[in-house]
C-alpha cells in the first residue's frame, strides 16, 4: 500500500496556498495553508511557490512516491501549453510558463488547471460527487464560478474557458455593468458584490433592515453580515438570500438544459453554512425549488442538487487530482502504442 504513487495538489488562491499530498487511494499524506507571498514579484513568487511544494512533500514522507505536481490557479491560461495568461491576484506573473518552470525546478511532470475546474475535479474524485458521471459544480464567491467534470476529466474547452458559468448573462437589458463587458451576468447577481451591491439599492429604496443599524454603526456590510442578520430574522437579509438562490437556479437551469449532467453541486465561501444551518438548508432548497419550477420534467426530477464537501480541501486535492488523470492517460497511450506495435509484427 505504501508502494501506491502520489500526486501534489497546489491551490493558488487570493490569499494562500493551499498544498498537499494525495495518495492514488485517495489517502491525504500531508495538507497545510500558507500566507501568499506572490504579489512581491515573478521571481520572490516563485521562489514561495517552491518552498511550499518541498515543505509539503517532506511533511508528506514520501518523497520517493511522488510522481507528478498539479498546479491551480485563478485567470485566464492556455492549460495545455500551462502558462499563465493574466492572474488576477499574481502581479508579475502575466504570460507565466509555471508548468514548465515547475518542471524544471523539480524533475517531475506537472500539469495546470482553472481553479474552479481544480474543485470540480475533487469533488468528483473525493467528494459528494464520487461515483458521479457527469457534474456542474459553481463556486460561489466574490465572483461565482464553474467547473465540469465528465466521466471523471476535467472539460476544459477548445480554448481552456469552459464552464465559466458565471459569466452567463441571464439579464440582456437593464441589467447590472460589468467592467468586462459582460453585462447582466450570473455573477453580477449572484456573486457577493452583486449581493452587496442589491443590498445597497434596497436600502437606498427605503427597504427596512437592521441591517441599517449596522451601517450607522460604522460596520462594513460583506456576504457574512447580510447572513448573520439573516439568521437573526431580518426579512431584507433573508430575502436577498434567497433572490441569490433564485438567480443561480436560472443558471443552473441554462447548464441542465445544455449538458444535462448527472450532479449539480454549490461550494465556495457564500454558501451560508451549508445544511448546518436553517438558512443554509433553506438556500439550497430554493435553488432546487426554483429549478424544478423552471427545467424540463425529467432532469427537474432526476438531476441531484447539493452542497460540496470538501469544503477549502477541494482544490489541492482536485489538482492533484488532475496530474492523476494526466499520468493515467500518458501510461494509456504508451501501453495501445506498445499493442499496436506487437500488432504490426
Amino acid at each position: 500500500m505504501n508502494d501506491l504513487p502520489c500526486y501534489v495538489g497546489i491551490d493558488i488562491g487570493g490569499t494562500r496556498i493551499k498544498a498537499g499530498v494525495v495518495r492514488e487511494d485517495g489517502t491525504i499524506l500531508a495538507n497545510s495553508a500558507f500566507p501568499i507571498k506572490l504579489d512581491a514579484g515573478r521571481e520572490e513568487g516563485l521562489a514561495h511557490l517552491y518552498a511550499v511544494i518541498d515543505r509539503v512533500i517532506a511533511d508528506s514522507q514520501a518523497r520517493d512516491q511522488i510522481v507528478g505536481i498539479g498546479i491551480a490557479a485563478p485567470g485566464t491560461m492556455d492549460i495545455p501549453a500551462g502558462i499563465i495568461f493574466h492572474p488576477f491576484n499574481l502581479p508579475g506573473w502575466q504570460n507565466l510558463p509555471i508548468r514548465q518552470l515547475v518542471h524544471e525546478r523539480f524533475q517531475l511532470p506537472v500539469v495546470l488547471q482553472n481553479d474552479a475546474n481544480a474543485a470540480a475535479l475533487g469533488e468528483a474524485w473525493l467528494g459528494r460527487a464520487q461515483g458521479v458521471s457527469s457534474l456542474m459544480f459553481w463556486t460561489l464567491g466574490t465572483g461565482v464560478g464553474g467547473g465540469i467534470v465528465l466521466n471523471g476529466h476535467v472539460w476544459e474547452g477548445a480554448h481552456s474557458h469552459a464552464a465559466e458559468c458565471g459569466h452567463m448573462i441571464i439579464q440582456q437589458e437593464g441589467g447590472p455593468r460589468s467592467d468586462h463587458g459582460i453585462h447582466g451576468s450570473v455573477e453580477l447577481y449572484a456573486g457577493s458584490k452583486g449581493l452587496l451591491r442589491r443590498c445597497k439599492e434596497a436600502l437606498a429604496a427605503g427597504a427596512k433592515s437592521t441591517l441599517q443599524a449596522r451601517i450607522d454603526n460604522n460596520e462594513v456590510v460583506t456576504p457574512i453580515v447580510i447572513a448573520e442578520e439573516a439568521k437573526a430574522g431580518d426579512a431584507l437579509a433573508d430575502r436577498l438570500i434567497m433572490e441569490t438562490a433564485v438567480y443561480l437556479a436560472i443558471g443552473t437551469v441554462n447548464i441542465m438544459h445544455t449538458l444535462n449532467p448527472a450532479m449539480v453541486l454549490f461550494g465556495g465561501a457564500m454558501t451560508f453554512d451549508q445544511h448546518a444551518s436553517d438558512l443554509g438548508r433553506r438556500f439550497i432548497a430554493r435553488v432546487q425549488s426554483e429549478v424544478k419550477a423552471r427545467a424540463f420534467p425529467i432532469p427537474a426530477q432526476r438531476t441531484i442538487i447539493d452542497y460540496a464537501s470538501l469544503g477549502g480541501d477541494a482544490g489541492f486535492i482536485g489538482s492533484a487530482g488532475c496530474i492523476r488523470n494526466y499520468l493515467r492517460g500518458q501510461k494509456e497511450k504508451t501501453e495501445a502504442a506498445d499493442t499496436a506495435a506487437k500488432t504490426k509484427k
